[in-house]
């Protein structure tokens, strides 16, 4: 099948070329700090498409009352109101979209990493190592010695759920408004940061903890991506 050609050889293949590589050279032979230097290296790559779409979604939702008001006003003219928030979508420079774009660039990424994790790690998987990437002796499946990252791990699961949470609450902006009062977007960004980690516990809880440590490493990474959005953000407000 051509997609699943495409899919091993410009993504699968790729990315474990990397992972051992990456075990070989910088990561003193420990898996887990490989996949750490792995998920670094991919958000680096993806981080101009990271940046603009989560500085989109923050200033979408600090244009929630505008949105609310725009919806009111023209509550009988959808046509209208479709152009006014494209308008005031395009004042700001910012896509309603960019979230979801961002979200179809991320899962073959999100699934070649998984394919990696799950089953690339074995003496099968290595015959399709490029020439310029030995071949490990042993792979130790274990970080710091003390996870074993080729079975499920309670305390990374949580941890990534956690540090999604937080990355969830940075996004929103300070808002002390009762619920009711609330626009559907701003109720929508609420129950997503605590939809979100409930979601990655039922996700990552029965997979390999390989999986949820790059979980926790890009959702530690998007913390700190949060942070610098929200003081540019904050700095063009005033």
């Amino acid at each position: 099948c051509m997609i699943s050609t495409l899919f091993n050889e410009a993504l699968y293949r790729p990315l474990l070329n990397a992972l051992v590589f990456l075990y070989n050279t910088a990561a003193f032979a420990d898996l887990g700090i490989a996949i750490i230097l792995l998920t670094i290296l991919i958000r680096l790559i993806l981080f101009p498409l990271f940046y603009k779409g989560a500085k989109d979604q923050a200033i979408i939702q600090r244009l929630a009352p505008k949105i609310k008001e725009i919806q009111k006003n023209h509550k009988e003219d959808k046509q209208k109101q479709a152009t006014a928030m494209m308008e005031l979508y395009k004042q700001h420079k910012v896509n309603p979209l960019s979230g979801f774009l961002l979200l179809l660039i991320q899962l073959p990424i999100l699934i070649a990493l998984y394919w990696v994790f799950l089953k690339g790690l074995s003496e099968q998987s290595f015959n399709i190592l490029y020439s310029f990437v030995s071949r490990p002796d042993t792979l130790d499946h274990y970080f710091l010695g003390l996870i074993d990252l080729s079975a499920k791990n309670i305390i990374v699961v949580v941890a990534a759920a956690l540090v999604q949470y937080f990355q969830g609450k940075l996004s929103l902006p300070k808002n002390n408004k009762p619920t009711k009062d609330l626009s559907p977007a701003e109720r929508i960004g609420r129950q997503m940061v605590f939809i979100g980690p409930v979601l990655t516990l039922v996700i990552l809880y029965n997979l390999p903890s390989a999986v949820g440590l790059y979980w926790l490493t890009t959702s530690l990474f998007s913390v700190i991506q949060q942070i610098i959005i929200n003081k540019r953000i904050m700095k063009r407000e005033l």
